[in-house]
């Protein structure tokens, strides 16, 4: 189950983190955000062992939004070492979201 991260505690969870995080900037209203939804979380227990899944509500975490510029929903960030590496705005099936991840980590090793 993908969980969820306020402004309060980004830093600690997604910034300091040892393993990647890919961070869902979404929203309860987003019907895209809600599709991506049950694939983010096939993503997070298929890739437990070497990621992190996050979701950051923008409605409630106004700061951490603006914070990444970020302008359309769902909005993700795939960070490596506390640095933002690759991002992709939209739905995204599961096969192309696997490809996506892979070819960011690829790059940023």
């Amino acid at each position: 189950m993908v969980k969820s991260v306020d402004d309060a505690a980004f830093d600690t969870d997604v910034l300091a983190s040892g393993t990647p995080v890919l961070v869902e900037f979404g929203a309860e209203w987003c019907p895209p955000c809600r599709m991506l939804a049950p694939i983010l979380d096939e993503v997070a227990d298929q890739r437990a062992s070497h990621l992190r899944v996050l979701t950051v509500d923008v409605d409630a975490n106004p700061v951490t939004q603006g914070r990444y510029g970020v302008m359309s929903l769902p909005t993700l960030l795939l960070f490596v070492d506390g640095k933002p590496v690759r991002q992709v705005i939209g739905f995204m099936s599961k096969g192309r979201l696997l490809a996506f991840i892979d070819e960011a980590l690829q790059i940023a090793a």
